[in-house]
């Protein structure tokens, strides 16, 4: 920064610069430093800088509004000490304005991003920006992929309004993807997914929608399947339309080869092309266009983009007078000769698994915890119709229990330096994890497969009664009836059985008459009295293994599904699933 003039301004002259870290926030709290500055005035000078007909300030905000104050209590315009930097030396004056703010209050991540994309913009490349700031260039480049996000969504990040795992997975959204999002969060009946369930629900999808189509639908053989409205179109078969968007892909690729991109990498299908590992150049300086396609059809043409690395390489190159590296060489082997051996090593890959089931389990864990172009697991995201129900399960005891094992799989996985597993559907981290699942012993290993099935659990279904009676689950160590369960018991029948059940056939005749209110109360006080005396919780028939009905015939979802499959596990009162568990079980237990 240029040496900047010392003068003194007047406190009308003055205003709060758009390049200060803090601007447009509100009035800070003056109350520490409003006395020292009446008794003995300024003795900091503010950094200015010449905006428009005034002066903003770039660092003293706090000091400023002290002086405000004063003036206003005196009705004077004092002459304030000022620091004037140049006009044109705008980066300064943002890392100027950084200085003073995060010395006194660390910045928050939005904050860091406004700081890094101006100072970026003002000309800092990202290892200044790195060096300024004592952090990694990755750690910068991360922040600044938050301009992939649109306004709204960083708005709800810079109000705390979403977390930090919910805007990381966002990053990851195209626009569209992230208009679905906002939708779901400003909708009143339904839930925007977070955190987990959010990068889930961007990478998780396999359907195919015919807006994706890069080529003629009116040309297309292959079959397509709409609603009866036929606003949504969805390819039936994903291999037919990858066939058919492969060649136009492939078209473009020599479109851009004949317009002058020598470099053309066409990214594995699931892949992402992560912003903050890539700085934007020209074509002339080295830079490539990155074509991105993702499991939903999607595919993206991203033009002037080198690897930080590579870029690195080329500006010393170039400073040296040196020619640039060349980053490719010609393939050694033509397409159907790379398709050919391909498919040789696919298939003793194949017979090896069928030889070494122990590495072939390691491996299909970590495509349940990954994803893969042909696995599509996706973790169960709850969409509850009362909020009051989304809070009740996620205050329960086996909530707290998941979150648990969650915290100790994920410490298996940082124990070993990898990161831990997310559904993506990258090559790579499907290997990573891999590796990592071959360095883990039997019995941690059935530790992650039995999280990661806990987590992919579809709900109100077969499949969660089938576990419930194999694991021989006592459902009152996980649940007891709460607040929410009884503002959903309406059904003064449903609430006569229970008193009868939980109390006594004539506790339930006596209230027969009585108000809804008062029938819940009843049962209240019923359970309170079971508990005390009994020593044991009552549980209605919908939350006993198996479940059971209270009134024969009626609708009851948990025993309508045990019903479907209850002769599968019992036979003349006999289970089935009295066996001993199996090695693997029994080396998890």
């Amino acid at each position: 920064m240029s040496q900047p003039d010392l003068i003194h301004l007047p406190l009308s002259a003055l205003s709060i610069s758009k390049l200060n870290m803090r601007h447009g926030r509100k009035a800070p709290d003056v109350s520490d430093i409003l006395p020292s500055i009446r008794e003995k005035g300024i003795r900091q000078t503010l950094l200015v800088r010449r905006e428009g007909d005034g002066f903003g300030i770039v660092a003293g905000r706090r000091r400023f509004f002290a002086l405000q104050q004063i003036a206003k209590e005196s009705g004077s315009d004092p002459l304030v000490p000022c620091a004037v930097m140049t006009e044109g030396d705008a980066a300064s004056a943002i890392e100027a304005s950084i200085i003073e703010n995060v010395a006194r209050l660390p910045a928050t991540e939005m904050e860091q991003y406004t700081a890094f994309r101006q100072l970026h913009d003002g000309g800092r490349t990202v290892e200044e920006i790195a060096g300024f700031f004592g952090v990694t260039e990755l750690n910068v480049r991360r922040v600044l992929a938050l301009a992939a996000l649109s306004a709204p969504i960083r708005k709800l990040y810079a109000e705390e309004e979403i977390d930090r795992e919910t805007v990381r997975a966002l990053t990851l959204a195209t626009p569209a993807q992230q208009a679905d999002w906002l939708k779901l969060w400003n909708s009143e009946t339904e839930r925007a997914p977070m955190g987990r369930a959010c990068r889930a629900w961007i990478t998780g999808g396999s359907a195919i929608t015919t807006d994706k189509a890069l080529f003629d639908l009116a040309g297309y053989t292959g079959a397509v399947t709409a609603d009866l409205f036929g606003e949504a179109a969805v390819f039936a078969d994903a291999a037919a339309f990858w066939e058919a968007q492969g060649a136009v892909i492939t078209q473009r690729i020599e479109a851009y080869r004949q317009r002058g991109w020598t470099h053309v990498i066409l990214m594995e299908r699931g892949a992402y092309f992560q912003r903050w590992d890539y700085v934007h150049t020209t074509r002339k300086q080295g830079g490539k266009v990155i074509v991105e396609q993702r499991h939903d059809g999607t595919v993206t043409f991203h033009e002037g983009w080198l690897k930080a690395a590579e870029a690195r390489k080329s500006r010393t190159a170039t400073a040296s007078g040196e020619a640039a590296p060349e980053t490719e060489t010609r393939p050694e082997m033509s397409g159907p000769m790379a398709d050919y051996i391909g498919l040789h090593r696919h298939a003793a890959a194949q017979a090896s698994l069928i030889r070494h089931p122990a590495i072939a389990l390691r491996l299909m864990a970590a495509h349940s915890l990954c994803g893969s172009a042909l696995w599509n697991v996706r973790l169960h995201s709850p969409g509850a119709v009362k909020e009051a129900t989304q809070a009740s399960v996620e205050a329960c005891a086996a909530a707290a229990e998941l979150g648990a094992a969650r915290d100790s799989v994920e410490a298996l996985f940082e124990a070993l330096g990898t990161p831990v597993p997310r559904r993506s559907g990258d090559a790579y981290q499907l290997c990573e994890t891999f590796a990592a699942l071959l360095a883990m012993s039997d019995a941690e290993l059935m530790q992650v497969m039995a999280l990661a099935m806990a987590e992919t659990l579809e709900s109100g279904g077969p499949a969660v009664e089938a576990v419930l009676h194999a694991c021989d689950t006592d459902p009152a160590e996980f649940w007891k009836p709460d607040d929410a369960f009884f503002d959903l018991l309406r059904d003064k029948r449903v609430i006569g059985a229970f008193i009868a059940d939980a109390a006594s056939p004539e506790a339930a005749r006596d209230v027969e008459g009585a108000t809804t209110k008062a029938q819940k109360a009843q049962l209240a006080a019923a359970l309170v009295a079971r508990e005390t005396s009994l020593a044991r919780a009552w549980t209605p028939g919908w939350m006993q293994v198996p479940p059971s009905r209270h009134f024969s015939g009626a609708a009851s979802p948990p025993a309508d599904a045990w019903d479907r499959i209850a002769g599968l596990f019992e036979t003349d009162g006999t289970e089935r699933s009295g066996a001993k568990p199996s090695t693997c079980e029994a080396t998890a237990a």
